[in-house]
């Protein structure tokens, strides 16, 4: 039997305000467990919630980046569950009125694109982290994360591989910090997945038994866990038997998911609406004023690259991978224009891959746009060669020489030979030195002349013009 997964993600993105959801206590990460838990976040008789303004901004700015519709009232909801780090018996979260419901995600896998629907998102509190690793036979409690603010991004169950969950992860993940509502550090728990995963036999539409891998916080772990949950499932199936809902862990030591506990439904939590919360009004002019504040969006910046400067979907989709890398390459464009082309492969190129070798961030990139504009511009006038270039580039990035591109050219003897006079001595001596490979040439064999191509940059030291080589032994031999 062909069988179909079908995958929905949930995605907990922490919001980058300062203080908590409903208190003042920071959010700042590394701090002594149990310092940044104020009364509200433990619970205490007695305390009320306040409603953090930003938390509701940075929701509805995912809101608009995404085409949702904003809701106006909002609700806020008890979720009542019983866990050790989670101080009241239940979390403050949103249910049938979320601030964001709606919207699309535009992924891209394998060249093709692929709309994702997006079911809601959802401001809510996150509990706090028990710790089980430092304490023989009992488990210790950190309140500190208690009452940072998450959106909660659910999508509808569209997806249909673990390529494409990926897909609209790093998308995702893209779009939240490419606004400026969450740092996206998955190592700190910042944006975190979790999926639904389920398996149909192909060509049916109704869906199969879910069950949800929490808590994936990389890509790589997000691709592996869906993978083995979907043959597990398949398995399991064609073996005979049921799959049974339930929540799951993933291993990544193990490479395996187990169960974790078995799956609630909605009514399990008996949601209902908060009483020391009001309903939330969101004027529109609010909603408006945050729309002003909203940056060019990446699907925008994409189209504006494949038609203002003809690049290719892929490349306008890796420039926009992050706004940071969009925004280097508008920089570096500013002072080349019409070098796009060049310019994106230098970036996507021998910029990213350095940045991935020392493990740094695009902000942290020792050469600045427009100097990289001016190791370009030597390019394209002819200066140096794109071989060369790329020794100067190194010598840049090691900031020899203030990172001054003429000067570390002079030093290094690098100038391209691109006088016609000059050229056209070479290619006469080395024509006159091999009257064999000249007359193979003309007798048919294509070979001898990128042979004698390779002899005149030899003589050189690749400091030839090769453009102006190729064009000038052409001439001579076929003359």
């Amino acid at each position: 039997m062909q069988w179909e997964i079908v995958i929905g993600l949930e995605v907990h993105a922490q919001l980058s305000t300062q203080s908590k959801i409903f208190s003042g206590s920071s959010t700042a990460y590394g701090a002594a467990p149990n310092t940044q838990a104020s009364v509200i976040d433990l619970a205490l008789p007695g305390v009320l919630p306040v409603l953090n303004k930003g938390a509701v901004e940075r929701a509805i700015k995912l809101g608009l980046s995404v085409g949702a519709k904003i809701n106006s009232p909002s609700i806020f909801a008890r979720k009542n569950y019983f866990y050790p780090d989670l101080p009241k018996g239940y979390q403050i979260s949103q249910y049938e009125l979320p601030v964001v419901q709606g919207g699309n995600i535009q992924i891209q896998v394998d060249g093709a694109e692929k709309n994702v629907r997006l079911t809601r998102a959802h401001l809510e509190e996150d509990a706090g982290k028990s710790l089980h690793e430092d304490f023989h036979g009992m488990s210790g409690i950190d309140l500190n994360r208690a009452g940072t603010p998450l959106l909660e991004i659910v999508s509808e169950p569209d997806m249909r591989s673990s390529a494409e969950a990926v897909a609209y992860a790093k998308t995702l993940h893209a779009l939240v910090r490419w606004i400026g509502i969450c740092d996206g550090n998955m190592q700190e728990g910042s944006f975190r997945c979790d999926a639904n995963v389920s398996v149909r036999p192909r060509g049916t539409e109704k869906l199969g038994t879910r069950c949800e891998i929490k808590n994936l916080n990389s890509f790589r772990f997000l691709e592996k866990a869906i993978d083995y949950e979907a043959r597990r499932q398949i398995e399991i199936l064609e073996d005979g038997g049921s799959i049974r809902q339930e929540t799951r862990l993933y291993d990544a030591n193990k490479d395996e998911t187990r169960t974790m506990r078995t799956k609630e439904d909605a009514n399990d939590y008996r949601y209902f609406p908060d009483p020391d919360l009001l309903p939330l009004e969101i004027p529109q002019s609010w909603i408006d004023q945050i729309k002003q504040t909203l940056p060019e969006l990446p699907q925008a910046r994409r189209d504006r690259y494949i038609s203002a400067f003809a690049l290719s979907a892929y490349d306008a989709s890796v420039l926009t991978s992050s706004r940071e890398m969009a925004d280097y390459f508008d920089a570096t464009l500013k002072q080349l224009p019409a070098q796009a082309k060049l310019c994106a492969n230098w970036i996507m190129g021998e910029i990213s891959g350095q940045l991935n070798k020392e493990g740094i961030e695009m902000t942290a990139c020792p050469i600045t746009p427009s100097q990289l504009a001016e190791l370009l511009a030597r390019i394209h006038d002819g200066t140096i060669s794109g071989k060369a270039a790329k020794t100067v580039f190194e010598s840049m990035w090691n900031g020899e020489l203030d990172k001054n591109v003429d000067a570390i050219i002079e030093a290094k003897g690098l100038k391209q030979i691109s006088d016609d006079s000059a050229i056209e001595k070479l290619v006469d001596q080395v024509l006159a030195a091999n009257a064999q490979q000249v007359a193979d040439y003309r007798n048919g064999k294509e070979k001898a002349f990128n042979s004698l191509i390779g002899q005149i940059m030899k003589a050189t030291q690749g400091k030839a013009n090769p453009a102006q080589v190729n064009a000038m032994l052409k001439k001579k031999l076929d003359g």
